[in-house]
């Protein structure tokens, strides 16, 4: 039983090693991570919606009242844009700012862009409709996300080359013990980010437009309205959580149904089955693979006295297999109900574009489906050398 997020026969299949920390170990102290890993359904949903754990402890807290080392200053600017965004604010101000945002970013504004989705992704499918084969990494998986977004924040389209590599460069930090490099990518790049978008957001101050953030500089609510600061980690956030997730979603969706014929077979006759399809997809091999949780008062979980400033390390990908909650986890179930997966997460932090990845998978999916009846494998794929944000390096394949 390895825990080894290094290693890369264990981000291709942890599942082996969820099952037995399940069984024997649900709570482990993993000293290599200095995250105590939970690894049940009820554990971590339980977590999730419990306010004595925060995504930070900055707002009850110094690092050094946490026995946590203080950040390098030259990290500032990668933390002050993160931590001007909602995954990384707790209540009040994640109560304050979430509302805000949620008040220009409904669930009828998400299924107003389907029209837009669907023309984005018509467009990338003719781009590779005549090919022998092609990578649906940079072709499809990683471009619709990235004009999705552009489109809905109104970047225009000349600046839209930076977004991809800005997104990836950030959530280079957010890997478990990132080396130098890759720090210092995500620190330059959201400085970067950061000044585009400040610019970017007082122009459209002054001259709205019909995009998602001229209408963040607009949203009041008794009479609350966001900082600069927030508005621009606000769509940082929109950007890294809605472009990553989509991309590593996309090709691991496909990765799986290529490895499950029989359930491609039934999705490409039965193309009701499409939403719950994804949902199953979303469980049974989760891109994100451990949502982290500060601990802001001790507790005890399973005979374990776990520390005020401890890290704990939330399974999904365990959770999302756990055999309590899930009948036969392990087999894919296309027409799975009810589906209670966590991949999405749980409590305040669930994630608000959740319908917007749900859309564009299940626009993408169908799109492909419906264009290429006969879509094949070319080859296995190698899996990048991320654990948390965990995704294919490539997937090639024959229309």
């Amino acid at each position: 039983m390895t825990f080894a997020p290094n290693d890369l026969a264990f981000i291709a299949d942890p599942y082996p090693t969820y099952a037995e920390l399940r069984d024997t170990a649900p709570v482990l102290y993993d000293e290599a991570t200095d995250h105590w890993l939970v690894s049940r359904y009820e554990d971590v949903n339980s977590l999730l919606r419990d306010r004595r754990f925060g995504r930070t402890y900055h707002h009850i807290a110094t690092h050094t009242e946490m026995g946590r080392p203080n950040e390098p200053e030259w990290h500032g600017p990668f933390w002050n844009l993160i931590r001007a965004g909602i995954l990384d604010m707790e209540p009040p101000d994640h109560t304050r700012v979430r509302r805000l945002v949620a008040k220009a970013f409904t669930p009828r504004y998400v299924e107003g862009l389907r029209p837009m989705v669907q023309r984005a992704m018509d467009s990338l499918v003719e781009g590779v409709d005549g090919m022998d084969e092609f990578d649906m990494l940079p072709t499809i998986a990683e471009p619709l996300p990235v004009t999705v977004i552009a489109e809905m924040l109104g970047v225009p389209e000349a600046d839209r080359h930076h977004l991809r590599p800005w997104s990836a460069d950030i959530c280079k930090m957010y890997e478990l013990n990132p080396p130098l490099e890759s720090q210092r990518d995500a620190v330059r790049a959201s400085t970067e980010f950061s000044d585009y978008l400040r610019d970017l957001s007082r122009l459209r101050r002054r001259e709205p437009r019909d995009d998602l953030i001229s209408a963040l500089t607009q949203v009041v609510d008794e009479g609350e309205k966001l900082t600069e600061d927030e508005l621009i980690g606000t769509c940082v956030l929109i950007l890294n959580a809605g472009h990553e997730a989509t991309v590593n979603s996309t090709l691991i969706g496909w990765w799986t149904l290529f490895r499950h014929p029989e359930r491609l077979k039934e999705l490409r006759e039965d193309r009701s089955l499409l939403p719950t399809a994804v949902e199953e997809l979303l469980r049974f091999d989760t891109p994100l693979q451990m949502f982290e949780r500060w601990v802001l008062e001790p507790f005890e979980l399973h005979g374990h006295e776990i520390p005020r400033g401890a890290e704990l390390g939330l399974l999904f990908g365990s959770a999302n297999r756990d055999p309590s909650v899930f009948d036969q986890p392990d087999e894919l179930d296309l027409a799975r109900e009810p589906n209670p997966h966590v991949t999405f997460g749980n409590g305040i932090h669930f994630c608000l574009g959740a319908p917007l990845g749900r859309l564009e998978l299940q626009v993408s999916f169908a799109t492909l489906m419906d264009r290429f009846p006969d879509l094949e494998l070319v080859e296995e794929p190698a899996w990048k050398p991320n654990y948390i944000i965990r995704g294919l390096a490539g997937l090639h394949v024959r229309p």
